[in-house]
């Protein structure tokens, strides 16, 4: 019952707050819940990261396989300033989620500081539920700051 009052209360969270991503995916995994569709969790768990995480990859590509990003283009992103940046910035992101994976796997409750983290992102900044593993990267750069300054 418990689960069920999380998930609908995301709904209405997701409704009121203008985030149909976050009340889509409390809908189908309310809909598994009833339906007792329960060996779905384990899958879902264990691999919609991965699938989701794949799919933003497959949009973000693209305009590789249309064409729509010339050579020229590729070429610039090596030689001008903002191009740079964004190569720094992706090497940067990277590590990071790197860092959050390792930290989730020390200390997996924290994955409940991030959903609600990420809840409010979403809710009150507009903010959009796709860093999980970046969001965990940057909690694991502030507990290495506090731990710095103890």
């Amino acid at each position: 019952m418990w689960g069920e009052t999380i998930l609908l209360s995301l709904i209405i969270i997701g409704i009121l707050g203008k985030s149909s991503v976050l009340a889509t995916a409390s809908c189908i995994l309310l809909i598994i819940k009833l339906t007792r569709l329960y060996s779905l969790f384990p899958l879902l768990e264990r691999r919609g990261l991965e699938l989701g995480l794949m799919f933003l990859m497959i949009s973000v590509l693209v305009p590789f396989a249309t064409g729509k990003i010339s050579p020229a283009e590729i070429a610039g992103s090596f030689t001008s300033v903002t191009g740079v940046a964004a190569i720094l910035g992706g090497a940067l992101a990277t590590y990071m989620n790197g860092q959050g994976l390792n930290m989730l796997k020390l200390d997996p409750e924290l994955m409940v500081g991030l959903v609600v983290g990420g809840i409010i992102g979403i809710v009150m900044f507009r903010g959009i539920p796709v860093g999980p593993l970046m969001a965990a990267g940057l909690a694991a750069l502030f507990i290495k700051f506090i731990q710095l300054f103890r």
